[in-house]
């Protein structure tokens, strides 16, 4: 997030909206009695802004020095409107506080019902800058998500935007409950480190057994440990970044083409993997026989068979199998086409 950005976000609280227009009214008020009580009065500057903070704010001690009429019309004038602010300035903030109480309370209650009511979402834990990103490309899919996040800043930023968020230590069991863990389909640990990783990566793996996960690594030493915990997916941000900046001097129009692919820059095609329903009529046909290409403008990159394998480039004679994910490229309307017609049971 840019300082713009957050400067925004700041400005966008109601509590610091009000807080600064009420000190930057009554700022206005205390300079107008000042000036007034400097040239009606003859007041020295010091004594007139004491005069106008007693007046505003109704302390009651007597004039410091005695008002002549107008004087007196000019502070009847000032104590209206100081006391009509102080009364305002109480009121406001008073409602503030409870409107944020009472929102933060609904908003509170109403994630945890639609938390409970998710299935096949992806648990992230943790919003870094790993997090963020993973959070943002969860959402640009359009799939399922709940962040589980302890920074009460954070967790404010997400309430803002409407994310689903949990504000809870992402190492307890409880929390992983709390976010339906039973029921998801993927977790993303994006903790600061990776003793933390590694706390999630087992609470996630014995709560979820079907569990996808992934995590984000800070030391290399660590990976061997989190695959044995169960994890499924490891990356290093640091290892990856290299290798990418290196890529770019290598192969520069390969990573522009990938990284329209994976981040849409305004390439029309994308990048998808389809389930095949083990009960679709199309299995046991041959890609050859699906005319994919021809008929839907799509092309399979790979076959990910359920045991693991993976076949690249597969040939016109490869024969689909239930529960086949195919790796697929084409524009968006036609991998949603594909995807209706391959996960069609009977």
């Amino acid at each position: 997030m840019t300082v713009l950005t957050r400067r925004r976000a700041l400005w966008a609280s109601p509590l610091i909206r009000r807080f600064v227009l009420l000190i930057g009214a009554i700022s206005l008020t205390l300079a107008i009695g000042t000036t007034g009580f400097c040239l009606l009065e003859g007041f020295p500057p010091f004594d007139a802004f004491y005069m106008s903070l007693i007046t505003i704010t109704t302390v009651g001690y007597k004039e410091i020095y005695d008002l002549s009429s107008t004087g007196r019309l000019f502070n009847s004038f000032l104590i209206f409107i100081g006391v009509t602010q102080m009364y305002l300035a109480i009121g406001l903030m008073t409602q503030t506080i409870v409107e944020m109480e009472l929102g933060g309370a609904f908003w509170k209650k109403r994630i945890q019902r639609m938390i409970n009511q998710l299935s096949d979402h992806y648990v992230i834990c943790g919003y870094g800058r790993v997090g963020r990103g993973a959070c943002e490309e969860l959402q640009r899919s359009g799939v399922p998500l709940v962040v589980l996040e302890r920074d009460p800043q954070k967790v404010q930023q997400l309430m803002g935007e409407k994310i689903p968020v949990l504000a809870v230590d992402a190492t307890q069991d409880r929390s992983l409950l709390e976010a339906n863990i039973g029921r998801a389909k993927g977790l993303i640990a994006a903790l600061a480190t990776d003793a933390d990783n590694l706390f999630v990566v087992l609470s996630a793996r014995e709560l979820n057994p079907g569990l996808r996960i992934a995590v984000r690594i800070g030391d290399e030493g660590a990976e061997a440990k989190l695959r044995r915990a169960g994890a499924d997916t490891i990356i290093s941000p640091y290892a990856r970044a290299g290798k990418r900046m290196a890529q770019t001097m290598i192969r520069p129009n390969v990573t522009q083409f990938i990284e329209n692919l994976t981040q849409d820059l305004g390439l029309d095609v994308v990048l998808e993997e389809i389930q095949v329903s083990p009960t679709n009529l199309l299995v046991n046909k041959s890609l050859g026989d699906l005319h994919l290409r021809r008929d839907m403008g799509v092309i399979v990159l790979a076959i990910r068979r359920s045991d693991g394998r993976m076949i690249f480039n597969p040939a016109a004679d490869e024969r689909l199998a239930g529960s086949d994910c195919l790796v697929a490229m084409g524009r968006p309307q036609d991998m949603q086409r594909l995807s209706g017609k391959l996960n069609r049971n009977g």
